[in-house]
């Protein structure tokens, strides 16, 4: 029973696009390994910006810092 866990960031993913995103992966799953589409499970964690880093800094940080010089 294939157990399949995406993290990602929360930020405005839509429903639809993890509609998409288990559809997709349960498919890969199916066609590569040959599982039982009814017995693989995906689980969309979704993470906080403040609650992950990179570098020694926190995702929220960075990505404020990537906006910034964006708009510049």
């Amino acid at each position: 029973m294939p157990f399949i866990k995406i993290e990602i960031t929360r930020e405005s993913v839509t429903k639809e696009q993890k509609q998409i995103l288990i559809k997709g992966v349960t498919d890969l799953i199916t066609e590569t390994l040959n599982k039982d589409p009814h017995l693989t499970h995906v689980v969309i964690q979704e993470v906080d910006l403040d609650n992950w880093g990179y570098a020694g800094e926190q995702g929220s940080v960075i990505r404020e810092r990537a906006l910034q010089s964006i708009e510049k």
